[in-house]
């Protein structure tokens, strides 16, 4: 028997712990970031860029002339609309939303939350730096549980 040879038993369960590790890993690697944009807008690609750098992760990007279908067909409020919608792992993420604020949905998988949102294109969130200038915004959660301010920045 397993549990009369200690030495036997620490590996396997050593084993064990390694490949739920491992399965873990490969599932949090495994979502897919496609990012829809109008071809004609470069701050975009600065916020697929920072997605990129801050979660260590690869941005698909999908060029689109209809950017409004794509919203509406994802359930984004028009009232929290902005220049790009993200689809990962069953969330969406509307405009420039902050990386850390994604990790954070990704890890904590809120009730009810469908996605995030920065309604608009502030000066100074992730894609849209101007220098030193920086206006204040949030991230707002939005799906079942309705809306509610996720994080602010900064």
């Amino acid at each position: 028997m397993i549990w009369k040879k200690p030495a036997l038993f620490r590996r396997s369960i050593s084993g064990a712990a390694l490949l739920v590790l491992a399965a873990c890993s490969n599932v949090a690697q495994a979502a897919t970031y496609t990012m829809f944009r109008d071809p004609g807008c470069g701050c975009c690609l600065n916020w697929a860029g920072h997605v990129e750098d801050g979660m260590n992760t690869k941005v698909a990007s999908v060029d689109s002339n209809d950017m409004a279908a794509i919203k509406t067909a994802r359930g984004v409020p028009q009232e929290l609309w902005s220049c790009h919608t993200m689809e990962v792992d069953g969330y969406i993420i509307e405009g420039h939303v902050p990386a850390e604020a994604v990790a954070k949905l990704l890890r904590e998988r809120p009730a009810g939350v469908a996605g995030l949102a920065v309604p608009g294109m502030p000066l100074g969130s992730p894609g849209m730096e101007a220098g030193d200038r920086v206006q204040p915004f949030e991230v707002i959660a939005f799906g079942s549980a309705g809306r509610s301010v996720f994080a602010s920045f900064p």
